[in-house]
Formats: structure tokens, sequence, C-alpha cells
């Protein structure tokens, strides 16, 4: 397996059990997701920063403003801010964890495959097509298959 599929592998493991206990901690606390979302970040900001110290050292800040201009606004506001918030709320709502996350998830390749097609920098062939075409096929399958929290079908 190549390393960036294992990493990915990785993230998803992480992201999904790390939901898990995330919506289980904001149902037990009745914590407004918001909070959650700020308890997230600042663990996250606290272990990645002293993490990181080493790394900053090699990294030159001069004159590519629009590379930060699309950190801080790709990662801070849509994917961080935006994206964090939206996952919460989607957590404090939910009955079924795992269609979450999967519509979530499966989400993510979409948007970006079609941001990489519109900037005319994403490779496309049929196995890129048919795979996302499959993710989005399961996505349908599984809201189909969810039922209401009473165990009738909606």
């Amino acid at each position: 397996m190549r390393s960036s599929m294992l990493f990915a592998v990785l993230a998803g493991v992480a992201w999904g059990a790390g939901g898990y206990f995330e919506k289980a901690g904001l149902k037990l606390m009745n914590l407004p997701p918001l909070a959650g979302i700020t308890v997230r970040t600042a663990v996250a900001l606290l272990v990645l920063g002293l993490l990181s110290v080493p790394v900053w050292r090699g990294v030159t800040f001069s004159g590519n403003g629009p590379a930060w201009l699309m950190l801080v606004l790709g990662g801070g506001v849509v994917a961080g801010a935006l994206g964090m918030w939206s996952f919460y709320r989607a957590l404090s709502l939910t009955t079924n964890l795992g269609v979450t996350l999967a519509l979530a998830f499966a989400c993510s390749p979409l948007a970006g495959t079609l941001l990489g097609l519109l900037k005319r920098d994403q490779p496309m062939n049929f196995r890129i097509a048919f795979g996302l075409l499959t993710v989005m096929a399961g996505i349908v399958i599984l809201q189909l298959g969810r039922s209401h929290p009473a165990g009738t079908p909606r």
C-alpha cells in the first residue's frame, strides 16, 4: 500500500473514531456544537503546535501572499471553521453516526475533484469518475436504508 493511501486510511479511521467520541461527548454533556469545536480546536492546536516547533525553523515567510491566503481562507475558514461547525452541528442532530460520517466524508472528494477540474489541475479518467460515482451511490444507499430513531422507516 502506498504511504499516501495508508495515511488517508489512518485519517479516515481517526476521524470516524473521533466522531464517535465527539458525538457521545456532545450528547452526554448536552454541549452546543460550537463549544465542542472549541475543545477540539484548542486541543489540536496545543498538540500540533508542540509537534510543529522544529518544522517552523525551515519555513520562509517571504512574499507568497496568495499561498498564505489559500491556507488561511481554504484551511482556516472554509475547511476549519465552516467545515467543523457543519460537522459538529450534524453530530449533534444525527441518530446514525455512520451515515453522517459517510455523507460528510464522501462529499469531500467530490468537492475537491470538482474544484480541481474547474481549475484544470485535477486529472480525470474513467476509474476516477467511476470511483466517485460509486462512493456517491453508496451514500444514496445508506440514506435510503436509514430508519427513524423509533425503528420505523421514514
